[in-house]
């Protein structure tokens, strides 16, 4: 085990109360005109209760599905508009002394290839994606000793040094393991955006079988107490997320929600981000996987965390297969990779192909490059945003939720996604993707009923097209 100060938050506590979860999964029946004044609460932009998410999660009835799904995506388009957020993970290094039983990096997975890049093989991995036009990074990291606060701050502080051309990247968002107060404390120093931490499964008998309890990940407490700790280690921008597959899929929502709702009441901020991957095919894997998600019950979720929080960013994932991201992002998602590549340094090398699980954490699902997915977004009239201002001018914590709950942050997002977008067009796009960028951008323009707003948004185009670059609201 990691030799770590393991003292938990202030006034911790396990608030994941399961017998209270399962009882609300077994007992809520279908309800439609419950249903219904919980639909039209969530469209004032008021987060729910467990018990109102658990309402929602009860209907199969068709037609109230479909009610459902229309207002998330109203929802959605009311809070933030029709931009979706886009960033690439760049996994650091895959050495672990976890041995959780669905991860193709578990510890005493012999066969998995282990490696960490250097510093000058993270640098080379950040040049490959500036020139294909990101702006925004996860890294990822294993749970082991190496990989320090002291160890992280250091890659984000060298991803943020290395730039090419109009290349940069101005968020580095981080997915690795819970740390100490102090810990959160050095790796914010470093200038990180969100930080990352999946509980994987709320269910505590689920979570100690498949995370044995003499390893670091095996301790429940100290995992659902790491979002506490990094609050008062000084981060404010933080990412919750369950793995849909390893329990019941009602049961990762409502504790999602309930996580969201202790953050709130705790720190007056929820979480920035929620994902909600699914389990897929990884190295080794081998389990009865009895509680695999499916398609409907996917859809379903997606909608279910944009109306339950509505003012949090909801990132579905490549794991998603590009026919089922097609069909699941109008219900409310916000943020996706694209490009995605999960072998350590494989971005530099540009590996096609085949992946090679053994080099991976999982199967993905969606291997389309960065470009691709751009036109396929303008194409479903989204608008493709690589925008960092709210990270870059403190509307973070507090004050990210005074503009997102009462929907405000919309006034923000539409135009610097449009900056964004005109960036990527200038330097990157081929010549057919960024006639179609400048038209969707015509067509936006033509939305903002503000002049004085829209003159200005201009304006910045303007600049942009004449060489200058990172403009923003």
């Amino acid at each position: 085990m990691m030799n770590i100060d393991k003292t938990l938050s202030k006034g911790a506590f396990d608030f994941i109360d399961d017998a209270k979860i399962q009882s609300l999964i077994d007992n809520t029946v279908e309800d439609a005109g419950k249903v219904r004044e919980i639909l039209a609460k969530s469209l004032e932009k008021k987060p729910l209760s467990v018990e109102e998410t658990a309402a929602l999660l009860a209907v199969k009835s068709p037609d109230l599905l479909e009610e459902i799904y229309d207002t998330a995506r109203k929802l959605k388009n009311d809070v933030y508009g029709n931009r979706i957020v886009l960033f690439a993970p760049l996994y650091v290094g895959n050495y672990c002394i976890n041995n959780c039983k669905y991860c193709g990096f578990r510890n005493s997975l012999h066969t998995a290839v282990r490696h960490t890049l250097s510093d000058e093989e993270l640098k080379n991995e950040v040049l490959a994606l500036e020139n294909e036009g990101h702006k925004r990074l996860i890294l990822v990291y294993g749970e082991a000793p190496q990989y320090s606060p002291e160890f992280i701050a250091h890659t984000v502080r060298l991803t943020y040094q290395t730039k090419i051309g109009n290349g940069e990247i101005r968020r580095v968002n981080i997915n690795a393991a819970p740390q100490s107060v102090d810990g959160f404390r050095i790796i914010k120093e470093a200038g990180i955006g969100t930080y990352q931490i999946f509980q994987e499964t709320y269910n505590k008998q689920a979570y100690r079988w498949y995370h044995p309890e003499n390893t670091m990940k095996g301790d429940f407490m100290w995992r659902l107490d790491g979002m506490d700790r990094a609050f008062e280690g000084g981060c404010d921008d933080l990412g919750i997320g369950a793995l849909f597959g390893l329990y019941d899929w009602r049961f990762e929502v409502l504790g999602l929600v309930t996580h969201a709702l202790h953050l709130q009441d705790k720190f007056g901020v929820g979480p920035h981000t929620i994902s909600f991957p699914r389990i897929k095919p990884a190295h080794g894997l081998d389990l009865d996987l009895k509680y695999q998600t499916t398609d409907e019950q996917f859809k379903q979720l997606v909608a279910v965390l944009r109306l339950a929080v509505p003012y949090t960013g909801l990132i579905m994932t490549a794991r998603e297969s590009a026919e089922i991201r097609d069909q699941v992002i109008d219900f409310g998602v916000s943020q996706i990779d694209a490009g995605t590549r999960l072998e350590i340094g494989s971005y530099q090398t540009k590996r096609t192909g085949e992946q090679q699980l053994n080099r991976e954490q999982f199967k993905i699902g969606d291997p389309r490059e960065l470009g691709e997915v751009m036109e396929w977004l303008m194409n479903k009239d989204y608008i493709p945003s690589f925008c960092t201002s709210c990270y870059r001018l403190g509307r973070t914590g507090e004050h990210f939720m005074e503009y997102a709950i009462p929907g405000f942050i919309h006034n923000f997002c539409t135009p610097n996604a449009l900056l964004t977008l005109s960036e990527y067009l200038e330097d990157y796009a081929p010549e057919s993707t960024k006639a179609a960028g400048y038209a969707l951008i015509d067509r936006e323009l033509a939305k903002v009923a503000d002049e004085a707003k829209a003159k200005l948004i201009r304006e910045r185009l303007a600049k942009i097209k004449s060489g200058v670059r990172d403009l923003y609201f």
